[in-house]
């Protein structure tokens, strides 16, 4: 999938290659080794998105949409909530009884929260920002998940300024481990 335009371009992007995974997984026999590459992939995309959006995309739902201090933080949540589960998922073999179960909760939280963003929040932003705003948020989004983590640290901040200038290091040290050790390579 094509990469690129605005804000709400560059995430419904996301969005969609994210449930594209997820219907491979969905479509595999319980237990396939098979998913567990696929849910690192998962993982990598969706932590990578987090970022940015906690970065760039809510901070501007803050400030340009009326109550959207509240909707941030709702999405910031929803966030955590993923991002616990991702955690929880990462020392789990496909073969665990438990990776099934954390996989559909994943699934179901995060079509939730993408329904969520564009149907209410994307459509609010729209409404209140100029296509150019937009686009500069597109690609600070696009700059921010090439520098993103890529593995879950539920511990970490999530509001600017905290955000923005501990997800580099935390992005650099995730990509070296995930080279050598081959994460996020489809076989």
């Amino acid at each position: 999938m094509g990469h690129g335009g605005n804000v709400i371009q560059e995430l419904t992007t996301d969005h969609r290659e994210v449930e594209e995974i997820f219907g491979r997984i969905e479509a595999m026999p319980p237990g396939s080794k098979e998913r567990k590459t696929l849910a690192d992939q998962a993982t990598i995309e969706l932590v990578r998105h987090s970022v940015a959006e906690e970065a760039y995309l809510y901070p501007a739902v803050r400030k340009h949409v009326e109550g959207g201090g509240a909707l941030a933080d709702k999405e910031i949540e929803d966030h955590a909530q993923a991002e616990q589960i991702l955690k929880d998922l990462e020392g789990l073999d496909a073969d665990d009884a438990r990776f099934d179960t954390l996989m559909t909760r994943l699934m179901s939280e995060i079509r939730s929260h993408v329904a969520d963003e564009e149907q209410n929040l994307f459509p609010r932003l729209q409404a209140a920002c100029t296509p150019e705003a937009l686009d500069e948020l597109g690609e600070k989004v696009r700059k921010a998940k090439k520098t993103a983590p890529t593995r879950p640290h539920p511990m970490a901040p999530d509001k600017p300024p905290a955000n923005k200038l501990l997800a580099p290091g935390a992005g650099m040290v995730d990509r070296l481990r995930d080279a050598m050790s081959g994460r996020g390579k489809e076989s």
